[in-house]
């Protein structure tokens, strides 16, 4: 006997067995068990969600020997011959095949016969939207009023190509996409009927490369048994299906996330050894983002096809940097045709994420912090927080947003402390930090900061620490640092007053050019006006 595909031996033979289209199968078998179904249906969905497999099972509804039922018995000649796809009043027709009008003409001929076996006559048109216009014309006389034995099922993968006059004519049901999971536990279940053994890693990877059909990933297991040549292990399916670079991608965050090039390099070296599909690969590093910024910002809510090394992950990235990665590997996917070679363009997009430095908000760069410059590595420090802690950017427990009046202490000058931190050798984020906060006192152990509550964002427990140790090797004393966030009467900040002097600049400039005698004329004349923010002070003006 010849070998029958798994999509054919394992298609629901009853409506209990089809899975992830509930909503569906209740309203049939309950259309069904009053036999009211309506005489013009039509399936929509994606390939491979069942929309033929429930075509047939309500052919056998309507025309099992035991009556009209939404449970057909499955062993008279009617039931068999249906399953066995020869049962001559279920007539399935291939619309990409026969779309002329001659075609649906024949077919309405035929249809005013009464049915040579069954109870009803059921034509099935597949691919019903590659039909021509003239067709779709002349039958929806016969959609709207079919004869009493007679019963339209219409399938379709692209329904806006529909006639709304058709659309109009049918009960639609919309097929959705199938989970990775529900196609995971149907691969499953078929391997242990059929006795070979599994990964649970392989399958996870056959379900994954299935998209949201069911029969591709019976498809794909065919295809996997053959070339396993027996149990399936996880490596050779990914071998099989070129997903190997999958694992390479948590390989290339944790470098993106200590900030370590070097190791981004070599382990994007070695992903290109595999030969990736790098268009499948910005995909899946775009998933795993958006999973990492839903675990930092709701750790509770996880899934149960997530990794286990993305937690981990959501506590070594900052949140604002996540989104910013997500966004750079939409491009770099959208991008990716137009790179010079495949392969340039994926590179390029992890390139992208490594230089990428948030702007500050008040717009200071120190001298010589080029955008990029020290990015990642200002951002490598981690949190040794549990998973269940915040994120690493919010501030430690230590610190206070609470308004706590200076302790007497001998008074420390803003200007001073300006100085005094282009001294400490700071660079990056750190630095950010120290130009954002004012001294509020200082006493023999202790210097107490207070930091501009609107840059709050900054404040990171490693980045307090690096404030002290550059004091204790400056001062060579132990000198611990509190940072305290919008401490009442601290003060501008050396960041603070840079702003402010430059919005006083800006209005100085404005003003110099509304009093201008020549400005002053144009607008008498011509009723011209200074567009706001045109202007911009020159540099030490």
């Amino acid at each position: 006997m010849s070998y029958l595909a798994l999509a054919r031996k394992w298609r629901p033979r009853r409506f209990e067995d089809v899975r992830g289209q509930d909503p569906v199968v209740k309203a049939l078998t309950h259309a069904l068990a009053r036999d009211a179904l309506h005489p013009a249906i039509l399936f929509t969905g994606t390939r491979g969600v069942g929309k033929t497999t429930l075509a047939r099972l309500v052919a056998k509804g309507l025309n099992c020997e035991t009556g009209v039922t939404a449970q057909p018995c499955g062993v008279c000649s009617a039931c068999r011959e249906i399953n066995d796809g020869r049962f001559v009043d279920l007539l399935e027709i291939d619309a990409a095949s026969n779309t002329g009008v001659d075609d649906v003409r024949q077919l309405i001929d035929n249809a005013q016969y009464a049915p040579a076996r069954g109870r009803y006559k059921v034509y099935l048109i597949d691919e019903v939207h590659m039909l021509s216009r003239s067709a779709f014309n002349a039958l929806l006389k016969t959609l709207e009023e079919p004869p009493p034995h007679v019963k339209f099922i219409l399938a379709t993968t692209d329904p806006q190509r529909l006639p709304v006059t058709v659309l109009s004519r049918c009960l639609q049901f919309n097929l959705k996409r199938l989970p990775p999971a529900l196609i995971r536990q149907a691969l499953a279940d078929i391997l242990r009927e059929e006795k070979i053994d599994f990964e649970p890693g392989a399958v996870e990877e056959l379900a994954r490369a299935a998209d949201g059909s069911l029969r591709d990933g019976l498809s794909l297991l065919d295809q996997a048994i053959a070339f396993s040549g027996g149990a399936l292990a996880r490596e050779p399916i990914e071998e099989m299906l070129g997903t190997g670079g999958r694992r390479a991608l948590f390989e290339l965050l944790e470098a993106l996330a200590s900030g370590d090039g070097a190791a981004l390099v070599g382990g994007l070296d070695r992903l290109a050894q595999t030969v990736p599909d790098y268009a499948a690969l910005l995909n899946e590093l775009a998933a795993k983002l958006q999973r990492i910024a839903v675990l930092q910002l709701m750790p509770d809510v996880a899934e149960e096809d997530d990794d286990a090394r993305l937690r981990p992950l959501a506590q070594r990235f900052a949140p604002e940097d996540v989104q910013v990665y997500y966004q750079i590997a939409v491009l770099g996917r959208r991008d990716l045709p137009w790179a010079p070679d495949p392969r340039l363009g994926f590179e390029m997009t992890w390139l992208r994420m490594y230089a990428f430095r948030p702007e500050l908000e008040s717009g200071d760069r120190g001298p010589g912090e080029a955008l990029g410059e020290g990015s990642n590595r200002a951002r490598a420090a981690r949190s040794e927080t549990p998973a269940s802690a915040a994120p690493r950017s919010v501030p430690a427990p230590a610190t206070s947003e609470v308004a706590i009046p200076p302790e007497r202490s001998s008074p420390i000058d803003a200007q001073r402390w300006s100085a005094r931190i282009e001294t400490l050798g700071l660079d990056g984020m750190t630095r950010q930090l120290a130009r954002h906060c004012v001294p509020v006192g200082e006493t023999e152990d202790e210097l107490r900061l207070a930091l501009d509550a609107h840059a709050k964002h900054l404040l990171v427990e490693d980045r307090r620490g690096a404030i002290e140790r550059a004091l204790a090797a400056q001062t060579g004393r132990r000198l611990r640092v509190s940072i305290e966030v919008g401490v009442a009467g601290a003060g501008l900040s050396p960041a603070g007053a840079e702003a402010a002097a430059r919005v006083e600049r800006q209005r100085a400039a404005e003003a110099a050019i509304e009093d201008d005698p020549q400005v002053q004329a144009l607008k008498a004349a011509f009723g011209v006006t200074v567009r706001p923010g045109s202007v911009q002070p020159l540099d030490g003006q």
